[in-house]
């Protein structure tokens, strides 16, 4: 019997859909439903690997875990990575198909849509219900002609739209009004219901502005959600980065010192293509580290901790590191041995000698120096390498385990002591290892996403700097029943809009 679809459309990007998808999701589990996620085509960075090999947006990764199923490339058909401001990487079902333009792209939606609408029978004739996360806004008149992830995928999925604004942000009653009347007459006729997310303060103020919206579009108001803290979440894509590279190095340091915390204080570099982000969510969830995303050298200061994060356009990223100054003042710190650097996947490949681009896969420059801090060389291949793994830290023997995306290739060239072993690829048993540590343990790389999720290695490498420090260590690290946070999540939502009306609107 096939399932029923509900579609999670925002007034613009960033206003919570993929949270109240993820919510949504919990909440139809949690009443005795089969669900699952969808997003017919995801703009991001954050990305995330099946079991399959199959590369999908981190967003929707969570949305299957709120739904307590295995991610699969039919939840995310179609993933664009930005690798440029004009130009992207295209996946389609979990495969790299080529990098494109924006105008070759569009040129190229039309030869997508079966394959998108193939992935939605899957899942709407295997599981009950499916909520499906629009993009950005529907109301967009110049792509209109060439969409199949907003109104049209709504229509072909014969789903009621729910629309979402950010009341945070200011304006959201002139933005659900001005979204609507951007729609065609049959398009807002799909609109049932509006939700106004992120809302602070005392909700009989917002009374007035309900009943206008009411009263001005005809649909009803399904609820307005509070802005809440105490679930932890991951947003969508570049929302809450944005939010916490604002953060100076100036201040951080006076919250330490007012506080008299003895926090480790760790610097992400704010690279242009920065990528999976999301690897450094459970380091902020720690109490004793100040995690801060820098995007300027004279932010940087003297942090404990330096790390190179992933990207899209290692290249790209890594000229930029040396014209900002930053690899200057990078390469100062590792000279006075004042810090530890940690590289991850492009972060890496940044650190080591050189990188190789043979088919110009990130520019026309065949071959660039990279900061050479750690004895490796990078090609860069056609294939990339997509795979799941386990494996254990060689140093402490902590169990962990990651995912991998890259397309490098890396060779070690010098004195290195391997990183982590890999005893696990894809679930067949394999032996090799994985990325390298300086002697002196203050300068680490490697390929592995997703490493600080585990708990055990997470405090453990932590406990390596307090002890550097001359601080205490720490017995316990900061653990959470992330299932437990999709509980409170759902409660949230369950508790501030009409479920009800949604399930009558669903036909459910």
């Amino acid at each position: 019997m096939r399932g029923k679809a509900l579609q999670i459309c925002g007034t613009g990007s960033g206003v919570g859909k993929s949270v109240i998808t993820a919510g949504l999701c919990r909440i139809f589990l949690q009443d005795g439903f089969r669900v699952a996620p969808f997003k017919a085509q995801n703009m991001a960075l954050n990305s995330f690997v099946t079991k399959g090999g199959g590369e999908i947006g981190r967003a929707q990764a969570v949305q299957a875990q709120a739904s307590r199923l295995e991610p699969t490339v039919d939840m995310n058909p179609v993933l664009i990575k930005p690798s440029s401001d004009t130009g992207a990487q295209v996946i389609v079902l979990g495969k790299p198909l080529r990098n494109m333009e924006a105008v070759q792209y569009i040129e190229h939606k039309k030869d997508l849509i079966k394959t998108v609408h193939e992935s939605f029978d899957r899942l709407i004739n295997k599981y009950e219900a499916v909520v499906i996360e629009g993009a950005g806004s529907p109301a967009e008149v110049n792509l209109k002609s060439h969409d199949f992830v907003n109104m049209k995928m709504a229509e072909y999925a014969k789903a009621p739209v729910i629309l979402v604004c950010d009341i945070d942000k200011g304006g959201a009653l002139a933005w659900v009004v001005g979204t609507l009347e951007l729609l065609t007459k049959k398009e807002r006729k799909r609109i049932k219901g509006i939700i106004i997310n992120k809302f602070r303060g005392d909700i009989n103020l917002l009374t007035p502005g309900v009943r206008f919206l009411e009263k001005r579009t005809g649909i009803k108001v399904l609820g307005v959600i509070p802005y809440f803290r105490d679930v932890r979440i991951p947003e969508e894509d570049s929302v809450p980065l944005e939010v916490a590279s604002c953060k100076s190095h100036l201040s951080a340091v006076e919250e330490v010192t007012s506080k008299k915390i003895k926090k480790i204080d760790i610097a992400v570099i704010y690279l242009p293509h920065i990528s999976n982000f999301t690897d450094f969510d459970p380091l902020e969830k720690e109490p004793d580290v100040l995690l801060r995303y820098v995007r300027r050298p004279e932010e940087l200061g003297s942090p404990d901790i330096i790390i190179l994060p992933g990207t899209k356009n290692t290249i790209g990223d890594l000229k930029y590191l040396k014209n900002s100054g930053f690899a200057e003042k990078i390469l100062v710190t590792y000279d006075l041995r004042l810090v530890t650097i940690l590289g991850i996947c492009g972060g890496y490949q940044m650190l080591g000698r050189k990188i190789l681009d043979s088919h110009s896969l990130e520019s026309n420059c065949k071959k660039t120096d990279g900061l050479g801090v750690l004895p490796v060389v990078t090609s860069l291949e056609k294939e990339k390498i997509l795979r799941q793994v386990k494996g254990k830290e060689l140093f402490s023997g902590e169990k962990i385990y990651g995912y991998e995306i890259h397309h490098g290739r890396t060779k070690v060239i010098g004195k290195y002591s391997h990183l982590f072993e890999i005893n696990e690829r894809d679930g067949k048993k394999v032996r090799y290892f994985d990325g390298i540590v300086s002697g002196n343990k203050q300068v680490y790389g490697t390929y592995l996403h997703g490493i600080f999720d585990n708990n055990s290695f997470r405090r453990d490498f932590l406990n390596r700097i307090r002890s550097k420090k001359g601080w205490p260590v720490l017995s316990q690290t900061t653990d959470f029943n992330v299932d437990m946070e999709f509980d409170k999540l759902a409660d949230v939502i369950r508790k501030n809009i009409d479920m009800d009306y949604l399930y009558k609107t669903m036909k459910i």
